[in-house]
């Protein structure tokens, strides 16, 4: 999931393109505290949700599953673009460049659809402190992600360049996205049917 291309790293990969590594790095602190602040609302969340309707959960790995199957469309239907053909950008101060990754992190719907939908599957209410389960899978989670989005920021101009001179692997890896969309998405909705037959 981390290596799925999505609007952070859109955004993430056009500000290094159009303004330097310093802007792109700027506006990873900004994603990255959005990761954090979507990690720690899930995790209140799913603990709530598991104490109040302990099948409550297999809802949002329904949902969830239904999310995924569209970004995997919208990776492969005719007419989409890659994540990694740079978007144009002005340039924008420091406290701004934050501000924006930071809200391009929070209003993501994919971030919140991954804590609520598919982190679920890894928690056992049997095995202890749900809440510390999800926090520490969340921040596990974190790390992964924001390493990922770091490299891809600082290696932004070299990943753009590399793509538009081959951009037959443009379309390879649209693809490649979709396929790992849709196969997670297959993944949690099996497991949503056979949640329900037991």
């Amino acid at each position: 999931m981390a290596l799925t291309p999505g609007p952070n790293m859109v955004y993430l990969i056009s500000r290094s393109i159009c303004q330097g590594r310093a802007a792109g790095v700027m506006s990873w602190f900004g994603v990255v505290l959005g990761f954090t602040v979507h990690m720690v609302c899930a995790a209140i969340g799913l603990t709530a949700l598991f104490m109040a309707v302990p099948l409550g959960y297999e809802l949002l790995k329904f949902v969830g599953a239904l999310y995924l199957l569209w970004l995997a469309w919208q990776a492969v239907r005719p007419g989409s673009r890659s994540p990694f053909e740079a978007r144009s950008l002005p340039p924008e101060p420091p406290r701004k460049l934050f501000m924006m990754g930071l809200l391009t992190s929070i209003l993501n719907p994919k971030v919140a659809i991954f804590y609520l939908s598919v982190l679920p599957q890894f928690i056992s209410p049997a095995s202890g402190s749900v809440l510390a389960q999800s926090l520490l899978l969340g921040i596990t989670q974190v790390c992964i992600g924001s390493t990922v989005n770091l490299i891809v920021t600082l290696s932004a101009a070299v990943i753009a360049a590399w793509f538009a001179k081959n951009r037959f692997w443009l379309a390879v890896q649209r693809y490649v996205m979709g396929l790992v969309l849709g196969v997670l998405a297959f993944k949690l909705l099996s497991q949503q049917r056979s949640a329900a037959s037991l």
